[in-house]
């Protein structure tokens, strides 16, 4: 301390006695959170033992990351820590997350030896705002939904499930999986595919048919080809001829086998797939020993 009776303190017995540096300490002075309590004669700064709690106080919220400006705000009364505290935790929270998206995306590009061109379409699609990837999953359903309405409102909202965003803290895979997915449904020979699928469904739909039914349709079809793949019925057999009325009734078979076909996309496959991987889910089964069955059964109804 000053040998001048005061008590003061000069910045460098200021900065023994808490252990920071005189540089530190003359730049949070400077910038107004320690602000001296006098000046010497000689225009040196001058601290009291108030400026060594106050100084302590200052880098305690450092530590914990706070900026300047918002120390500031707690040291003159306008906010307190605890309000300080929670704004910096949403802060982090947002830091985090973004870090967690930056791991899986390079994780990914370590597993699969990306290019520095697949590199940079990775880090762009997957570091999208959640407001930005939501944006792209609506224009999506805008555009395969425009103007149908007819269609099984079942498929519109297992179709906005699909579409699913990434979440907050994904794996590498669905970090992969979520850039694949982002490419396909921007992707307009997609949408297309996607488009006549829909189309197809609404065109087949009633006005008194219940929401669900198409899900029912595939249910009973993979039910019912799974048992006649089991018991060895040949798709071009009597017994296959009446399996197939049994599924569609007096439906045109050359109607219903362009209808399958259309499903049965192998691009909408690998879309439920990489659909579920964003959910975390188990990838759903293709059924395509069930759909083979079908599809041959109703060829040979046709061609008969």
């Amino acid at each position: 301390m000053t040998d001048d009776g005061t008590g003061l303190m000069t910045i460098g017995e200021l900065a023994r006695t808490t252990g920071l540096t005189v540089r530190t300490i003359r730049y949070w002075s400077d910038e107004g959170a320690l602000p001296p309590h006098a000046r010497s004669a000689g225009g040196y700064r001058l601290y009291d033992a108030a400026s060594v709690a106050r100084l302590e106080l200052i880098r305690t919220l450092r530590e914990l990351g706070l900026g300047l400006d918002a120390v500031r705000r707690v040291l003159a009364g306008e906010t307190t820590v605890a309000q300080v505290a929670a704004a910096h935790v949403s802060a982090l929270d947002a830091q985090i997350a973004a870090l967690r998206v930056t791991r899986a995306v390079l994780s990914t590009v370590a597993r699969r030896g990306s290019t520095a061109e697949e590199t940079t379409l990775m880090n762009k699609l997957a570091r999208l705002s959640t407001t930005e990837r939501r944006r792209i999953i609506e224009d999506f359903m805008a555009e395969v939904f425009a103007g149908i309405d007819t269609a099984d409102p079942d498929i519109r909202t297992r179709l906005r499930f699909a579409a699913a965003d990434l979440p907050d803290d994904p794996t590498a895979e669905q970090v992969d999986a979520w850039v694949e997915l982002a490419e396909l449904i921007q992707d307009p020979e997609f949408r297309v595919t996607m488009r006549r699928m829909i189309e197809f469904n609404a065109a087949d739909r009633g006005p008194d048919v219940p929401a669900g039914s198409s899900l029912w349709f595939m249910s009973r079809l993979v039910r019912l080809a799974g048992d006649a793949l089991r018991e060895g019925v040949a798709p071009d057999s009597p017994r296959a001829a009446g399996i197939v009325r049994t599924l569609i009734g007096d439906a045109d078979p050359a109607v219903v086998l362009e209808r399958l076909t259309a499903v049965a996309n192998v691009r909408l496959a690998r879309y439920r797939e990489l659909s579920a991987i964003v959910n975390g889910l188990e990838p759903p089964s293709a059924h395509e020993d069930q759909f083979r069955w079908v599809v041959a059964a109703l060829s040979a109804r046709k061609a008969g």
